[in-house]
């Protein structure tokens, strides 16, 4: 098992700001610590949840004609990494002259890569710990063809205003030169939703306590895995899944030099899954300022991935 890098003083003072607000939250990108990971690798298996299996059909179906919308490239970045098996398999498509994973857990891409580039010596890799929440700026690649990849409709995550916010910024980066393709889960049948995020295995409960084992590392906190559950909803105003860990009974949470009092039935938001119609998503790209969108989805239209040029 790989040790746990001490965590900055900015990330600890955003967990503990997060706790501390009359409603708390936890950002999830706190998910994603090595068993987080995992588990998340585990959920994209289970019957229930669609949009992996989706996205991979809609992919395999129109890779052709994506490859030739988008080009050769070279760099491909690949948001929100993972194990990296979705963005190598653009690699024999775009043939990227270097690939960059990009995943707020390092550990877990170095795995990935080391494996990768015996496959696909002829490509340059790096794994590189990267907070979508924040601005990103690669000075070593001015005057590249960079293609940003963002699959999974991890882009749910953030709300319409911070996702236009990144997708300025990818729009930025690629200084005219690029673009981003990128997987969306669209608006669909509640029930579907539902069971998507409340498996019957529980994986999605494991992977959404576990960013409390996360916290107890990072922060020092004393939580107590057997006094919260997992609870998600549709918010339908909203369009949206939230995902909230709920409090089992009334309780003290504790960390060095502060503590936080919850309330029996009292939640803790960690994420948000947002909800797209086609047309909004495309005008959300085009408002960012990306040229042209290309979109494909499934015969259910319970997904949808596209292209935008910056």
């Amino acid at each position: 098992m790989s040790q746990e890098h001490i965590p900055d003083q900015k990330l600890i003072d955003e967990i503990i700001a997060g706790l501390l607000q009359e409603q708390p939250s936890i950002s999830p990108k706190f998910f994603y610590d090595e068993i987080g990971s995992h588990l998340f690798e585990a959920i994209t298996f289970l019957e229930e949840y669609y949009p992996t299996r989706t996205e991979k059909q809609i992919m395999m179906q129109y890779g052709e004609a994506m490859a030739l919308v988008i080009g050769k490239c070279d760099v491909l970045l690949d948001l929100g990494a993972g194990n990296c098996e979705k963005g190598s398999a653009l690699f024999n498509s775009l043939m990227p002259k270097e690939y960059r994973a990009l995943d707020i857990s390092k550990e877990f891409l170095e795995q990935a890569i080391a494996s990768l580039q015996k496959e696909f010596p002829q490509i340059q890799m790096q794994a590189q710990t990267c907070d979508l929440q924040e601005e990103m700026v690669f000075p070593d690649l001015v005057g590249r063809k960079k293609i940003f990849f963002y699959p999974g409709s991890s882009i749910g995550n953030f709300d319409p205003d911070a996702a236009l916010g990144l997708f300025k910024n990818i729009v930025k980066v690629c200084e005219g030169n690029g673009g981003l393709l990128i997987g969306v889960d669209l608006v669909k049948e509640h029930k579907v939703l539902s069971r998507a995020y409340n498996d019957a295995l529980g994986i999605t409960e494991a992977f959404n306590k576990n960013i409390l084992l996360h916290l107890n590392r990072l922060v020092k906190t004393d939580f107590d895995l057997e006094h919260w559950e997992h609870y998600a909803i549709f918010n339908e105003q909203l369009a949206r899944i939230e995902m909230h860990l709920r409090s089992t009974q009334s309780q003290v949470v504790s960390w060095p030099g502060g503590q936080k009092h919850f309330d029996g039935g009292a939640l803790i938001h960690t994420e948000n899954s947002y909800k797209y119609t086609q047309e909004k998503f495309e005008s959300l790209l085009v408002g960012a300022g990306f040229k042209n969108v290309c979109s494909w989805t499934d015969p259910n239209r319970y997904f949808l991935v596209a292209y935008a040029s910056a």
